[in-house]
């Protein structure tokens, strides 16, 4: 780690101030979910199946995995900063292309070239990285994503009612002049935090065996990846879950649809607050617990004939509880392996995070049917949930046998 200067606000001669990465990982987590109250007019305005507009969920997710195994190397060889800066141009031309697109098809292409603003959530992770040891950044991940959450919690709120009084074009709309705002704040405020090597992309990929070759990297990785997938799934069903199984209006799916979010601000708190105290493992062997338990809830009360939207969706705040206390600890437990390697750790991570919510949200998607009701998606992330237990105490013994701490 070289040594940095104190944050500077609007300077970028120093690192960034932690507004400046809560705004960026924000605009990644709006661009994600704030049109999904809007499948269904997209699908009625493009004359396209609501499957086929369903894709934009587990396309964006699939290709956002792709790119992260990229950018993590090339923001280590030309700097945070530049990667940064450049896929946030390269968003913008997206979301214009979101917004004059023909058809269905095109719109997709478009919608996928969007995913580039990955890069913004994923280098953030490595700029606080940069800027801060272990326990530290798990905290300051914390209160950075805490901040987050706001974002996720109004997103598909506001898209619901932008969509009901303008159409889906406004939802993307926002997001152009978002992305235009967040890019003028990281050009004067977010200084360069990482130490730029001359070495060619091919060497940076020839270092993955040092990541790749560590269980511990793998543990935090999958645990990261099944919390998280509990969440995609959700982003991939439970819009036909409000649409076509409760028959709830846009706006009123935009509103049920912030549950998670409200647990999830929480647990961001809770993660800033005692990770240090705690420790990163407890604190991500806790977070997997309360969505898993949260689950296996919702399931046995969807048995017990259940059916209401406020227990669906309310009992969603546990996944989000818990991701909010699994992900930053997770995140930076990864990190930590190497980090002289933390933008490459963050990239490679966030792939395998990433695909694998693609993975759940399409299977979300397929085995949905307003025959069978919610309950094949509650079964995706309990499944999901409890894979997420046994990774993070897969960690925890491999650390008691390196004798660290956990």
């Amino acid at each position: 780690m070289i040594a940095l200067p104190p944050p500077r606000f609007l300077d970028r001669r120093s690192p960034p101030h932690i507004l400046t990465l809560v705004m960026l990982t924000g605009l990644a987590a709006l661009a994600m979910n704030i049109f999904l109250p809007s499948l269904p007019g997209m699908s009625a305005w493009f004359d396209a199946p609501y499957q086929l507009l369903q894709l934009s969920v587990a396309l964006y997710l699939g290709l956002s995995a792709l790119l992260q195994v990229a950018v993590g190397p090339i923001s280590d060889r030309f700097g945070r900063r530049n990667v940064i800066l450049w896929s946030l141009g390269l968003f913008l031309a997206a979301t214009v292309g979101t917004l004059l697109a023909p058809s269905a098809e095109i719109f997709l292409v478009f919608r996928m070239a969007q995913a580039v603003i990955a890069a913004g959530m994923v280098l953030s992770r490595a700029v606080v990285r940069d800027m801060v040891p272990d326990e530290q950044a798990a905290s300051m991940i914390g209160y950075v994503t805490m901040g987050m959450s706001l974002v996720p919690m109004i997103g598909p709120v506001i898209g619901g009612m932008l969509d009901e009084a303008f159409g889906w074009q406004a939802n993307f709309t926002l997001l152009l002049v978002l992305g235009l705002l967040v890019m003028a704040l990281v050009w004067a405020d977010l200084g360069e935090t990482s130490e730029i090597r001359p070495v060619s992309f091919g060497a940076q990929l020839r270092q993955y065996p040092a990541l790749l070759g560590s269980q511990r990297f793998w543990g935090y990785v999958l645990c990261a990846a099944f919390a998280s997938g509990c969440f995609f799934a959700y982003l991939g069903g439970a819009p036909f879950v409000g649409t076509e199984i409760f028959h709830l209006s846009s706006s009123q799916v935009g509103l049920y649809f912030s549950a998670p979010a409200i647990g999830y601000a929480l647990g961001n708190f809770l993660s800033g607050r005692f990770s240090i105290r705690m420790g990163m493992n407890r604190m991500v062997l806790w977070g997997t617990v309360a969505t898993t338990l949260g689950l296996a809830i919702l399931m046995a009360g969807t048995l017990a004939g259940l059916h209401h939207p406020l227990f669906f969706f309310g009992m969603m705040t546990a996944v989000g509880l818990g991701n909010g206390m699994v992900l930053p600890n997770a995140n930076a437990g990864m990190l930590s392996i190497h980090p002289q390697l933390a933008g490459t750790a963050s990239g490679l991570g966030g792939a395998i995070m990433i695909g694998g919510g693609a993975a759940l949200a399409a299977l979300a998607g397929v085995v949905l049917t307003v025959e069978g009701g919610e309950m094949p998606l509650i079964l995706i992330m309990l499944f999901s949930g409890a894979a997420s237990v046994v990774s993070i105490l897969w960690v925890m013994r491999r650390a008691r046998a390196l004798g660290l701490t956990i």
